[in-house]
């Protein structure tokens, strides 16, 4: 099986249209975004299937193996991104902020990620834009797409935000997941995640909020505040090349050993070991 490789941190690609896929199964050492501008067929994404159509947009992920069994002739157009376009992404926090939310929460399944319908007409609009900016050469075109890109990502980010919650009854209330995404957008700054900030934000009382949480979610505020946070650091140890001391600095542990403590209790092993073995 091919495993294709990423030299820049960044990628656009517009296929011509195709009726068999070139690359046959085949892996990436990067992210992949593949709009559908064209077409119909089925995605494959590690032995699972979906049926796509015009204005699909799938992600695929490091390591996934996948191909396209096309069934009439269809154009694709990839965003590729790799770990360094990742850690660039640190000097812009709101885009990083996206990027974590869409790669931790991507499900490595073969349906498309947009789940709102007005979002995938904005979708449809954005990659237009982004296609006709990446075939021209007009002024500022470079730093146009990025601000698209950038666009696009909020979007998913924001369809994905709408999928993640997997323990929520579908009965839960929109506070639950009001809850959720103040959780993640604050989950680098500790004093936010107290009961009382959260609360008051959200205007619920604090003594109300965990027992509200535990009933609609099955698991502790702080349970769920600890496994979001672990998960975002088994991103960074996996596609950034942060020092231990760093990412424990970033997530608000008091030193480097505090964070290893947390790790190995959520994970098992400690993150030196993760980081190997990934």
């Amino acid at each position: 099986m091919f495993k294709d490789q990423l030299r820049e941190p960044f990628e656009l690609v517009l296929k011509e249209y195709l009726d068999i896929c070139p690359r046959g199964r085949h892996a990436h050492t990067f992210f992949e975004l593949i709009y559908i501008v064209s077409g119909t067929g089925t995605q494959v994404i590690n032995d699972l299937e979906m049926p796509y159509q015009k204005g699909n947009l799938f992600l695929v992920a490091p390591n996934d193996n996948h191909l396209f069994k096309i069934s009439t002739t269809t154009q694709f157009f990839f965003i590729r991104f790799n770990n360094v376009f990742i850690q660039a992404s640190k000097k812009d926090e709101d885009l990083l902020r996206q990027l974590e939310l869409i790669l931790q929460n991507s499900r490595n399944e073969p349906e498309c990620i947009l789940k709102s319908e007005a979002d995938k007409h904005y979708v449809n609009v954005l990659m237009e834009m982004i296609i006709a900016e990446h075939l021209g050469s007009g002024l500022f075109h470079k730093e146009l797409i990025r601000q698209l890109v950038n666009t696009l990502l909020v979007v998913i980010a924001r369809n994905i935000s709408k999928d993640f919650p997997e323990k929520i009854a579908e009965a839960s209330e929109d506070k639950t997941l009001d809850i959720l995404q103040y959780i993640q957008s604050n989950i680098y700054y500790p004093e936010r995640l107290r009961a009382d900030a959260i609360g008051t934000s959200l205007h619920i009382s604090p003594h109300y909020l965990g027992r509200y949480f535990k009933k609609q979610t099955n698991e502790t505020l702080q349970e769920y505040i600890l496994s979001y946070k672990m998960k975002l650091i088994e991103n960074r140890l996996l596609h950034s090349n942060m020092r231990m001391k760093e990412i424990a600095d970033e997530f608000g542990f008091t030193d480097k050993s505090h964070m290893t403590r947390a790790f190995k209790k959520y994970r098992g092993i400690n993150p030196s070991e993760f980081k190997k073995a990934g």
